[in-house]
């Protein structure tokens, strides 16, 4: 007797990373898998999150539908990028289970359903600071992290024209990302924890692509490796920052932080970051070590952000024991 055919995986997926580090190329390849949608970067899963309490019981119908309508109408949450109908998505987040996960989940499972996929989920590089927070969401999540050179990423960031906090803090952003991420990935294991590199990748995508569909339970699709395909249609144009993904697969930006930063930027990557780089298989430039100032000015950064996020952490502790409703998606697929 034949064994009886595992259901489908059906559990959300979602992309992370330091800023600038390839996660918006990660979210295209997934796009382009015939069961698998991510949408453009929202803005409503992490702010419904922190003000949940502002929302109030969602088990009174009109508190989830004014939930429902701030998710849909808001241009705040970025939900006009996604291409739904808002009337009807916010009839779906009203008439479905009265929790903050559900509603979310049903925003972005309707995109994923308008694009004929059954799996659904969200990219968006600040979850790699919040996963706990997307765990109460969806306890069920699967986590995708993506890894780039902590160089690359601090020299990319310094392009942007949305960032406005300097070197050192960009150089502090990454570590941090590494450091919690690196106990995030400890704690919930293989099963719902991936990690890749950035630069293997954009090398020799295939592999790569074929062992993170194994783990999410999924058949691996070719098109996956062309994500240009999609970049016109699912990156909004006013992110200009992303032109890249509408081009062939490029490795030139890999080690560009080489070129792209001045000898004493450098000398104090390897000094802040040199242990995370090298565990992640990065080599150090081997320059000599940073003007104590520089050195000082970083760690004081890198201290202020440990200690908000700390701060975090303790408030939403302390938000916890006062919510009004339960959190937790309760719904399946």
């Amino acid at each position: 007797m034949p064994l009886p055919v595992p259901a489908p995986c059906a559990r959300p997926v979602f992309v992370l990373g330091c800023p600038r580090s390839g996660t918006t190329l990660l979210q295209l390849m997934l796009h382009a898998h015939p069961r698998i949608a991510l949408p453009p970067e929202t803005r409503f899963v992490l702010p419904a999150y922190e003000g949940r309490h502002r929302f109030g019981d969602l088990r009174d119908a009109d508190n989830l539908a004014g939930l429902a309508r701030w998710i849909t109408e808001c241009e705040e949450t970025r939900f006009h990028e996604l291409g739904l109908d808002a009337e009807v998505v916010a009839g779906r987040i009203a008439g479905g289970p009265p929790t903050l996960g559900s509603a979310l989940g049903i925003a972005l499972k309707s995109y994923a359903e308008s694009h004929g996929k059954p799996r659904w989920g969200d990219k968006r590089p600040a979850y790699a600071l919040h996963v706990d927070e997307i765990l109460r969401l969806f306890p069920d999540a699967q986590f995708v992290h993506l890894v780039r050179d902590g160089r690359d990423c601090a020299a990319s960031l310094l392009g942007m024209p949305w960032w406005h906090r300097g070197f050192h803090e960009a150089v502090a952003t990454w570590a941090q990302v590494m450091d919690t991420t690196r106990r995030s990935a400890r704690r919930l294991g293989p099963d719902s924890w991936h990690e890749l590199r950035f630069e293997d990748l954009v090398a020799d995508p295939e592999p790569q692509l074929r062992t993170l569909c194994a783990y999410l339970g999924e058949e691996y699709a070719p098109e996956m490796t062309e994500p240009r395909r999609l970049a016109g249609a699912a990156v909004p144009a006013r992110k200009t920052w992303h032109r890249r993904t509408h081009g062939a697969l490029d490795t030139s930006r890999a080690g560009s932080w080489q070129l792209r930063l001045t000898p004493d930027q450098i000398r104090l990557c390897d000094a802040a970051l040199g242990k995370r780089l090298v565990r992640h298989g990065y080599e150090l430039s081997g320059a000599v070590g940073p003007d104590p100032a520089e050195l000082l000015r970083y760690r004081r950064v890198a201290a202020l952000r440990r200690a908000a996020h700390t701060k975090r952490r303790v408030l939403d502790r302390l938000a916890r024991m006062g919510e009004p409703g339960p959190v937790a998606a309760q719904f399946g697929a």
